[in-house]
């Protein structure tokens, strides 16, 4: 080819992101689509274009096919292609094939991402997807807070079960699982009568009370340890919620061990010397086990189900070996 062949020019697919707000782009995307000589968008609805338009930007509605997208850049002109939510794969497959012949010389092909996911994104997509699932599934649409309180206990246990197996592919999908619990219940919070309340209400009650619970990291208050932490937290926590007893807000209806535990945490937080009733009985004992684990650090549930599971393993090895 000699030094008078026209430039091949250049190809720019410009994507965006549904999850920003549309006119939202980045400052070398608005440079590309001013110095543009074509700005093509095959779908008319894309909520991009008004915003190019008010713009100043001319927009044609066309779906090219990749021979003519590189006719169109001959003469070292410079054309842009605002890609729709699938991200043309026709074009660019046919651009990739003209590319392999090697019988065609190719503009300069470029993918300019002009909007980009923030961290927590995705987020937007699950409860956009709740919506729809509440709005149109037979069963979803008509779950209740009571309803589907069995299935949240059954999802936490299912998570703990990943951390202590050390699965990470497992805990990913329980963490997932989790998540849709809350933005579930959030979704039908919205359509109390009298006291609704969204998700991002549900989100923003969380953030208030993270950035009010940590004054060291987000106030003047300093905090060196762990135990100092613990000490802010529980300090604001009584200024919230202003209870008579430290038992107020333990749950009776958690797991015995857990409750045991938890109960005797607090009153060692708060340094109250109360002494363990005394009676008869495996109730006792276990009260007993569980006040004693938690002042020597000890998680006795988690404990618990170690123990438990190598009690397991040898029940399956005792029948593997009646089998044999």
């Amino acid at each position: 080819m000699n030094a008078t062949s026209p430039a091949p020019g250049r190809v720019v697919l410009l994507t965006t992101s549904h999850r920003v707000a549309p006119g939202l782009l980045s400052w070398p995307a608005w440079q590309a689509l001013h110095a543009a000589d074509r700005v093509l968008c095959a779908d008319g609805a894309h909520p991009q274009l008004p915003y190019l338009r008010e713009a100043g930007i001319a927009v044609e509605e066309a779906a090219p096919t990749a021979e003519e997208v590189v006719d169109a850049c001959a003469g070292g002109r410079t054309v842009v292609v605002v890609a729709t939510g699938e991200g043309e794969p026709a074009l660019t497959d046919g651009l990739a094939r003209m590319a392999g012949s090697g019988r065609v010389r190719m503009p300069e092909l470029e993918l300019l991402p002009a909007s980009y996911d923030l961290p927590g994104a995705r987020l937007l997509d699950l409860v956009q997807v709740m919506d729809r699932i509440r709005a149109e599934c037979p069963w979803s649409s008509r779950q209740t807070h009571k309803g589907l309180a069995k299935y949240g206990i059954e999802e936490a246990y299912e998570l703990v079960e990943a951390i202590e197996d050390g699965d990470r592919d497992e805990l990913r999908e329980e963490l997932g699982d989790v998540l849709l619990q809350v933005v579930f219940h959030a979704r039908i919070a919205e359509e109390h009568p009298d006291e609704p309340f969204s998700v991002d209400d549900v989100a923003g009650g969380i953030v208030a009370k993270l950035v009010h619970r940590h004054p060291h990291v987000f106030g003047d208050e300093t905090a060196r340890t762990p135990e100092e932490v613990k000490a802010h937290w529980m300090r604001t926590k009584a200024e919230e919620k202003r209870r008579e007893s430290v038992t107020d807000g333990v749950p009776v209806g958690q797991p015995a061990l857990v409750l045991a535990t938890k109960l005797a945490a607090r009153a060692r937080g708060a340094g109250l010397a109360v002494p363990l009733p005394s009676g008869e009985g495996v109730g006792y004992e276990l009260l007993a086990l569980a006040a004693r684990a938690e002042a020597e650090g000890v998680d006795a549930e988690a404990a618990l189900r170690a123990a438990a599971r190598v009690y397991r393993d040898a029940i399956r090895a005792t029948e593997a070996a009646a089998r044999a």
